[in-house]
């Protein structure tokens, strides 16, 4: 059987490239893009390299940001930007090839098997030109790793950052890739990594030594499929770009550096993720049915809820929605360290009924939507969007 030649191109702080690439007179200073810049208690979702080394990281309070790098510019994310630059770049793979897989806006495997002999190029070839391509048109540089499989590209292309293309052929597994941190490999989180941890299971090469029932234990018919996927033996084929299924859920997650443990910061922390969420629901045209919340303690302990709602996919729907079921399995008396919030159930928003009873304030969520993908950078942030919506309907 062919081997496969498999592309993971992922663009180096997409978002924070992006905005720097909008305001060029920014490209000599350290920016991220945080989840409320006008307050030091926000997120920060994304930096630049030059934040990068001066300490910032993802998932920080902006204050502790800017104790590290005082000169640190903080601006609000602008999803549909990210969104418009995602479709194009995604136009530029499609030029190589059909199979085209989007992981996210800033990442996505491509299959150029058998575009390698129409093209006269080796995978490698196709990768550098992308890269140049990109840096070229975009003014940004994206990461590309070259493989027999998606879980080895998307290692090569996280191996070196930023502007590299990483090779790893099959040859340079046991030398090169089995001696690395078992965290690693996408699918391994840093809960997992810390169980395995406990019992001297530290790189990959130790868990691909495992026995196949040890690990169906630990990790499920997942366990099991990954070792598969780490031996070389299972090869997941890349999807065609046109034949791409509907999502059955949609979410979002962070894990914040620093724990907390205040409401108000659960809140704000939900309030970022349903603005993400709601904007891919609205760009798939549903509306979530059900609503769940996970939420995942300093000591990696996990609770998790879920309930049906009336169907919604705008900002403080969702928000609302699970920060009542955070209220419903959380006494906010101990520090969390992760949360991630999902949206499932979908019916199409296109078929929407409403009915006489139902006491709902008017939503502008998709409006916004449509607005900022009309006109580009032109922004409405989402605390004018809740604002509206508080004060939009008649006073009682």
């Amino acid at each position: 059987m062919k081997e496969r030649v498999i592309l993971h191109s992922d663009v180096n702080n997409f978002f924070a490239s992006v905005e720097v690439v909008s305001r060029p007179e920014l490209a000599s200073l350290p920016v991220a893009v945080t989840g409320n810049p006008e307050k030091r208690n926000g997120i920060i979702l994304a930096k630049n390299e030059i934040a990068k080394k001066a300490g910032v990281k993802t998932g920080q309070v902006i204050g502790e940001a800017k104790a590290l790098c005082p000169n640190l510019v903080c601006l609000p994310p602008h999803y549909s930007l990210y969104e418009e630059i995602s479709q194009r770049l995604h136009n530029i793979y499609l030029e190589y090839t059909n199979f085209v897989e989007p992981l996210g806006l800033d990442e996505c495997f491509l299959d150029v098997t058998d575009s390698i002999k129409y093209l006269n190029k080796s995978g490698v070839e196709i990768a550098d030109e992308i890269r140049e391509r990109v840096k070229k048109k975009f003014g940004f540089t994206v990461s590309v790793g070259v493989s027999f499989s998606k879980i080895f590209a998307k290692l090569g292309s996280d191996l070196r950052k930023p502007d590299y293309t990483t090779v790893i052929e099959r040859k340079d597994l046991k030398d090169k890739i089995y001696p690395l941190p078992l965290g690693s490999i996408v699918g391994i989180g840093r809960r997992l990594e810390g169980k395995f941890h406990a019992i001297s299971v530290d790189t990959i090469g130790d868990f691909v030594a495992l026995d196949d029932s040890f690990l169906e234990n630990k990790m499920g018919v997942n366990g099991t499929r990954l070792k598969e996927d780490l031996l070389g033996v299972r090869i997941e084929p890349v999807c065609d770009y046109f034949s791409l299924p509907p999502p059955k859920s949609i979410g979002n997650g962070t894990t914040t550096l620093k724990d907390i443990e205040k409401r108000k910061d659960v809140e704000k922390v939900i309030y970022f993720l349903a603005e993400k969420v709601s904007y891919r629901m609205i760009k798939h045209k549903v509306l979530a049915g059900t609503l769940s919340i996970t939420i995942k303690t300093k000591d990696l302990k996990t609770y998790h809820i879920s309930r049906k709602v009336n169907p919604t996919n705008s900002v403080d729907g969702i928000a609302k929605g699970c920060l009542a079921l955070a209220d419903k399995i959380w006494k906010y008396n101990y520090p969390i360290r992760a949360i991630r919030i999902k949206g499932s159930n979908f019916t199409s928003s296109l078929s929407r009924q409403l009915s006489f009873f139902d006491n709902e304030k008017p939503d502008f969520s998709e409006t916004l939507n449509i607005i900022n993908d009309k006109y580009g950078k032109i922004i409405l942030a989402s605390d004018m969007a809740n604002f509206i919506n508080r004060n939009s309907h008649p006073q009682e």
